[in-house]
């Protein structure tokens, strides 16, 4: 099943995705108290309207406002230097790899949908990509092993986690760079019974204007999914609707010689098998507005 979040009677909806249309199912936070419930029922609904002209309930996707299907009080942990490519092309390279995932957080205001611009703050040259795979908590997590980790979670997007590098590399912490207005686009949300494991290997494709900038491959990541859950629950629980961002490939365009950086006008694709492809197009500080 895949999922997104809709405007819909004034506030923040969880609503179903059947080609080209969306079943409203519920608000957000009451999604994500049964997300598992609500997936159940969504299959039904869908089985039930197949083929069917029921306009009474189904939308057409392009009628309405689509926003990020998270809460807005969810936590959004991003996990940097995940892949060992993307450590050797970096200003990390001549480090060894970290014992442990190096952990940022973004908050939701941040955060996004395809299709939406994102401005280029002022002070920077331009912006970053970063192709990921987003990971949704459908359950409470405290203290928990791999395995129950695992069982965790949802389902899984596609994430751009856009990044004002010029900011970010101001100190040693992150958060300012990682935290532009509309920097955060998210796809629409697959469950993870039509996903599968992140190790068993997604193809993460990142394109810029038309053009490969990244390629690789979820079992290359250092740290699984399931280690990362674990590991956060070990000092503060997880709740339904939580992200996990999984890391990016090697590709970036910082470590580029010379270096090459979103402007105003470019469009930024990034693609992962099984979920899609996600589109930012890249605007300039006017955008801001919007915030």
């Amino acid at each position: 099943m895949q999922f997104i979040g809709i405007t819909h009677h004034g506030g923040p909806w969880a609503a179903v995705l059947a080609g080209s249309r969306v079943l409203p199912l519920a608000t957000v936070t009451e999604f994500w108290a049964d997300a598992e419930g609500w997936k159940d029922k969504a299959a039904s609904l869908v089985s039930a309207t197949d083929g069917a002209d029921d306009a009474g309930a189904w939308l057409e996707r392009g009628s309405v406002t689509e926003v990020p299907l998270v809460p807005a009080a969810a936590r959004v942990i991003c996990v940097g230097l995940n892949y060992k490519a993307h450590v050797a092309e970096g200003s990390f390279k001549d480090q060894e790899l970290p014992p442990y995932p190096t952990l940022f957080a973004r908050w939701t205001a941040s955060l996004s949908v395809g299709n939406a611009p994102v401005p280029v703050p002022a002070g920077e040259a331009g912006l970053d990509w970063e192709g990921e795979v987003a990971a949704y908590i459908g359950r409470r997590v405290e203290s928990a092993d791999q395995a129950t980790a695992a069982d965790a979670v949802f389902g899984y997007s596609t994430f751009n986690d856009i990044t004002s590098r010029r900011a970010q590399k101001l100190t040693s912490q992150w958060t300012l760079g990682k935290n532009g207005d509309f920097s955060g686009p998210l796809g629409p949300l697959v469950s993870r019974d039509e996903v599968g494991d992140l190790r068993d290997g997604l193809q993460v494709r990142t394109r810029v204007n038309g053009f490969e900038a990244q390629n690789g491959n979820t079992r290359d990541m250092i740290f699984s999914v399931p280690a990362i859950i674990a590991l956060i629950s070990e000092t503060f629980t997880l709740h339904p609707g939580d992200v996990i961002a999984t890391g990016t490939p090697d590709g970036v365009g910082y470590a580029r010689t010379p270096q090459w950086l979103l402007q105003p006008g470019d469009t930024v694709e990034v693609e992962v098998e099984k979920l899609g492809t996600l589109t930012t197009p890249v605007g300039d500080i006017s955008l801001r507005s919007r915030a």
